[in-house]
């Protein structure tokens, strides 16, 4: 379970919010057409990525009041946030790896669905290198083995499809619990809206 933490003014560290700004630098970076399999696994980690960085941070950010202290020193809380970012991240990949080729499924007649596994399994490989713990890969491979057994391929592209990563962003932040509950609803909103922008983006890429 993640630390739960009361945010002052000194409760993120520069190197963290440098990311947080160039997520939101590169939505704004021209679009490549989705034509192809790799163009697909890019276009899935990178929108991942970026849902759950911005959420996040956005949301910490709005905790800690208008006048930040860009600087940290509490290495628990640092751990309690680098753990939020990963847990919230692995669901975020399978939702929109879900969505992306249910959606392609439905509107495409795409029929190699095992393809799903297989990008999704490629991108967690990817991130061994950039430190994502073996735990949080292993619980997102169990995750997506008992989601992908109840998959409705025809229809999951407008059944809640991003509703999972949503609630991991509620769950994970390093929020204390009585703040938390009073910001449910923005929170879950907050990702779900971020999400709609990531579907409008996706139909206008696909070339497949």
């Amino acid at each position: 379970m993640a630390l739960k933490y009361k945010f002052d003014l000194k409760d993120i560290k520069l190197s963290d919010f440098k990311i947080y700004l160039f997520s939101l630098f590169k939505a704004f970076i021209p679009k490549k057409k989705i034509k192809n399999l790799e163009d697909l696994e890019s276009f899935i980690q990178k929108k991942s990525a970026w849902v759950s960085q911005v959420t996040l941070y956005s949301y910490l950010k709005t905790r800690m009041g208008t006048k930040y202290v860009l600087h940290f020193d509490n290495e628990e809380l640092l751990g309690s946030i680098n753990k939020a970012k990963w847990n919230i991240y692995s669901v975020a990949l399978q939702d929109l790896a879900f969505f992306c080729f249910s959606y392609l499924h439905t509107f495409f007649n795409y029929q190699e669905l095992t393809n799903t596994k297989k990008i999704f399994l490629n991108i967690l490989d990817d991130e061994t290198l950039n430190g994502m713990p073996p735990e949080v890969i292993e619980k997102a491979k169990k995750s997506f083995e008992t989601r992908l057994q109840k998959i409705n391929w025809k229809t999951h592209y407008k059944s809640l499809p991003f509703n999972d990563s949503a609630l991991s962003l509620y769950e994970w932040a390093p929020i204390a619990d009585e703040l938390k509950t009073l910001d449910r609803k923005i929170v879950l909103n907050s990702m779900i809206l971020k999400w709609e922008n990531i579907e409008k983006e996706f139909i206008k890429l696909i070339k497949f």
